[in-house]
């Protein structure tokens, strides 16, 4: 079993091969160049790329929640998750490491967000990897398999393999 721990949220992956902190300068040492998503998990099948956003962290003022709740409504956080992915793919294709499909996982710890409002960024984010090439065509060798954007309660819908919990 892989404890996952991000500030206080807590996921626990019962299958992984192996699993890392992703985006600390241990791990990924070029923060300076590039953006880093939270977590690489490796699975028999597949790599899950996991980013995890807390804007309702429990010291959180909720000015900060609200603003990143508008922020992240309109869409103005699009490209920072984007770009954590794609450098992350990139960095790890690079030390040959993404040798089975990834899939990217968002986890924004939210409840106000709504199945809409997930699913309107989910979109736009598959459509920024891209998850296809025009035409709707399929990538000979896919950048990302799937992409999902998920609240604390549709990733434990979606994932009950892969629990989350807030620790306080």
């Amino acid at each position: 079993m892989t404890i996952l721990i991000e500030r206080n949220l807590q996921i626990t992956i019962h299958n992984a091969v192996s699993a890392r902190k992703f985006d600390d300068d241990q791990s990924h040492g070029l923060s300076h160049c590039m953006k880093a998503v939270d977590f690489v998990v490796e699975l028999d099948d597949c790599y899950l790329f996991i980013e995890i956003k807390d804007p309702q962290h429990p010291a959180a003022p909720a000015r900060e929640t609200n603003r990143f709740a508008r922020s992240f409504l309109s869409g103005d956080l699009d490209d920072e998750l984007r770009f954590k992915y794609r450098d992350s793919f990139l960095y790890e294709w690079a030390d040959e490491r993404a040798d089975k499909p990834v899939d990217y996982l968002v986890l924004i710890a939210l409840d106000q967000l709504g199945p809409s409002d997930l699913l309107d960024r989910q979109e736009e984010l598959q459509r920024m990897l891209p998850l296809q090439r025009p035409g709707r065509r399929p990538w000979p060798r896919p950048i990302v398999r799937s992409c999902g954007v998920f609240n604390i309660d549709a990733w434990n819908r979606n994932f009950p393999d892969y629990p989350v919990r807030r620790l306080t």
